[in-house]
């Protein structure tokens, strides 16, 4: 069994960022997932294209991706990662939108970060261009669904994010 001791923190209880020097270069990819829920209102506006600000679905796509590239950027102790893909997915779900993100790379560390980040920035994009609208949006259940590649192996997520009533 593996050890479960936080790798952010030296012996002396300080950040750090880990050393991924001696690690193999493997490829590793990752699934995140989130929800955004919001007013039948909202909702309108966007599947009718009539969002003032433009189609926040596109916006959201492409935020997402370009998060996933700054990710070392926005997050203390994250590694700059070479990303070989990033895609974001939008699906239109009863009371709002499932966003999905993998993101791939070839590099010593996995990705489970670049894809969370991408679910959480395409989210708050959403958000962002309709809140005009609905200011009781909610953003939630974010999580790793897969990863691929690395020491720990592969994972795949046993249970299921709590549903939304």
């Amino acid at each position: 069994m593996q050890s479960k001791k936080l790798s952010h923190v030296g012996p002396d209880g300080k950040a750090r960022m880990v050393d991924v020097g001696g690690k193999a270069v493997t490829a590793r990819e990752a699934l995140a997932r989130g929800e955004i829920t919001m007013s039948a209102a909202a909702l309108r506006l966007i599947r009718t294209g009539a969002v003032a600000k433009g189609d926040p679905l596109q916006a959201a796509r492409l935020a997402g991706i370009m998060a996933a590239k700054q990710t070392s950027g926005l997050i203390p102790l994250c590694h700059p990662l070479p990303l070989t893909h990033v895609s974001v997915e939008l699906k239109p779900t009863r009371r709002g939108y499932r966003i999905e993100a993998r993101v791939r790379t070839n590099a010593p560390t996995g990705v489970e970060m670049e894809a969370l980040t991408a679910v959480s920035i395409a989210a708050l994009t959403i958000y962002d261009m309709v809140k005009a609208v609905d200011r009781e949006m909610v953003i939630g259940d974010i999580c790793v669904v897969e990863k691929r590649g690395g020491r720990s192996g592969d994972y795949t997520r046993r249970r299921k994010a709590p549903v939304k009533s």
